[in-house]
Protein backbone atom coordinates (compact mmCIF):
# COMPACT_ATOMS: atom_id res chain seq x y z
CA UNK A 1 0.00 0.00 0.00
CA UNK A 2 1.26 2.88 -0.80
CA UNK A 3 1.30 6.58 0.88
CA UNK A 4 -1.70 7.85 -0.75
CA UNK A 5 -4.00 4.83 -0.46
CA UNK A 6 -2.51 5.06 3.73
CA UNK A 7 -3.84 8.28 4.37
CA UNK A 8 -7.00 7.91 2.17
CA UNK A 9 -7.73 4.74 4.48
CA UNK A 10 -7.12 6.53 7.40
CA UNK A 11 -8.59 9.79 6.74
CA UNK A 12 -11.77 7.87 5.88
CA UNK A 13 -12.00 6.09 9.38
CA UNK A 14 -12.34 9.78 11.24
CA UNK A 15 -15.54 9.70 10.52
CA UNK A 16 -18.15 10.26 13.73
CA UNK A 17 -15.08 9.30 15.98
CA UNK A 18 -13.10 10.72 18.67
CA UNK A 19 -10.13 11.57 15.92
CA UNK A 20 -12.74 13.70 14.06
CA UNK A 21 -14.15 14.95 17.57
CA UNK A 22 -10.38 16.32 18.12
CA UNK A 23 -10.41 17.40 14.48
CA UNK A 24 -6.97 14.68 14.24
CA UNK A 25 -5.80 13.80 10.82
CA UNK A 26 -3.69 11.78 9.05
CA UNK A 27 -1.16 14.32 7.32
CA UNK A 28 1.91 11.46 6.53
CA UNK A 29 3.28 7.83 5.61
CA UNK A 30 5.78 6.40 4.59
CA UNK A 31 7.46 2.87 4.44
CA UNK A 32 7.51 2.50 8.59
CA UNK A 33 5.83 5.08 9.79
CA UNK A 34 2.45 7.25 10.17
CA UNK A 35 1.88 11.27 10.94
CA UNK A 36 -0.78 12.58 12.39
CA UNK A 37 -1.42 15.95 13.58
CA UNK A 38 -3.96 18.05 16.18
CA UNK A 39 -4.56 21.82 16.64
CA UNK A 40 -4.04 22.63 19.85
CA UNK A 41 -6.79 25.03 21.04
CA UNK A 42 -9.86 25.34 24.05
CA UNK A 43 -11.28 22.07 23.54
CA UNK A 44 -8.11 19.95 24.06
CA UNK A 45 -6.66 22.03 26.63
CA UNK A 46 -6.73 22.24 30.26
CA UNK A 47 -8.43 25.16 32.14
CA UNK A 48 -5.09 26.99 32.22
CA UNK A 49 -4.92 26.94 28.43
CA UNK A 50 -1.84 24.31 27.85
CA UNK A 51 -2.50 20.73 26.29
CA UNK A 52 -4.04 17.92 28.09
CA UNK A 53 -1.95 15.21 28.63
CA UNK A 54 -5.43 12.98 27.67
CA UNK A 55 -5.89 14.97 24.80
CA UNK A 56 -1.84 13.70 23.87
CA UNK A 57 -2.52 10.45 23.93
CA UNK A 58 -5.45 10.25 22.44
CA UNK A 59 -3.71 11.53 19.86
CA UNK A 60 -0.64 9.13 20.07
CA UNK A 61 -2.77 6.03 20.81
CA UNK A 62 -5.08 7.42 17.19
CA UNK A 63 -1.88 7.43 15.19
CA UNK A 64 -0.31 4.33 16.74
CA UNK A 65 -3.63 2.23 15.95
CA UNK A 66 -4.23 3.49 12.81
CA UNK A 67 -0.92 2.40 11.70
CA UNK A 68 -1.02 -0.78 12.85
CA UNK A 69 -4.02 -1.33 11.01
CA UNK A 70 -2.92 0.09 7.73
CA UNK A 71 0.17 -1.53 7.67
CA UNK A 72 -0.51 -4.94 8.42
CA UNK A 73 -3.01 -4.93 5.51
CA UNK A 74 -5.90 -7.36 6.86
CA UNK A 75 -9.41 -5.51 6.36
CA UNK A 76 -10.71 -8.18 7.85
CA UNK A 77 -9.02 -7.99 11.38
CA UNK A 78 -9.31 -5.05 14.03
CA UNK A 79 -6.97 -3.06 16.07
CA UNK A 80 -6.94 -2.79 19.82
CA UNK A 81 -4.27 -0.82 22.12
CA UNK A 82 -3.49 -3.54 24.71
CA UNK A 83 -0.78 -0.91 26.83
CA UNK A 84 0.05 2.46 26.34
CA UNK A 85 3.03 4.41 28.19
CA UNK A 86 4.36 8.20 27.78
CA UNK A 87 5.89 11.28 29.08
CA UNK A 88 4.61 14.83 28.78
CA UNK A 89 8.04 16.74 28.05
CA UNK A 90 6.55 20.09 26.98
CA UNK A 91 3.78 21.81 26.79
CA UNK A 92 1.63 23.10 23.99
CA UNK A 93 -0.34 26.18 23.99
CA UNK A 94 -1.45 26.67 20.47
CA UNK A 95 -1.03 25.77 17.05
CA UNK A 96 -0.82 22.29 15.97
CA UNK A 97 0.53 18.77 17.59
CA UNK A 98 2.11 16.42 15.05
CA UNK A 99 2.15 12.28 16.79
CA UNK A 100 4.38 10.56 14.34
CA UNK A 101 4.37 6.33 15.01
CA UNK A 102 7.21 3.97 14.10
CA UNK A 103 6.65 0.71 14.47
CA UNK A 104 9.51 -1.37 16.79
CA UNK A 105 8.06 -4.53 15.96
CA UNK A 106 5.50 -5.40 13.20
CA UNK A 107 3.91 -9.11 14.13
CA UNK A 108 1.15 -10.10 12.66
CA UNK A 109 -1.01 -10.44 15.89
CA UNK A 110 1.24 -7.44 18.15
CA UNK A 111 3.04 -4.81 17.49
CA UNK A 112 4.53 -2.07 19.68
CA UNK A 113 4.58 1.67 18.31
CA UNK A 114 7.52 4.22 18.95
CA UNK A 115 5.54 7.31 18.88
CA UNK A 116 6.74 10.89 19.13
CA UNK A 117 4.56 14.24 19.80
CA UNK A 118 6.12 17.20 18.84
CA UNK A 119 5.10 21.20 18.41
CA UNK A 120 5.26 23.73 15.24
CA UNK A 121 8.83 23.70 16.11
CA UNK A 122 9.81 20.38 15.90
CA UNK A 123 9.76 20.51 19.57
CA UNK A 124 9.40 16.89 21.67
CA UNK A 125 5.78 17.48 23.48
CA UNK A 126 5.25 13.73 24.45
CA UNK A 127 7.51 10.18 24.10
CA UNK A 128 4.74 7.70 23.86
CA UNK A 129 5.01 3.92 23.09
CA UNK A 130 2.00 1.93 22.22
CA UNK A 131 1.08 -2.03 22.09
CA UNK A 132 -1.56 -3.23 19.74
CA UNK A 133 -3.07 -6.16 18.82
CA UNK A 134 -4.61 -7.51 15.36
CA UNK A 135 -7.92 -9.95 16.14
CA UNK A 136 -10.53 -11.21 13.66
CA UNK A 137 -13.53 -9.09 13.54
CA UNK A 138 -16.33 -11.07 15.00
Amino acid sequence: MNKKERLKITNALRKDTLMETLDIEYIDAGADFLTARMPVNQRVSQPDGVLHGGATFALAESVGSAAAFVFNEQASHVVRGIEMSGNHIKSAKAGFVYAKAQHLHLGKTTQLWDIKVTDDEGKLISSCKLTTITLPKK
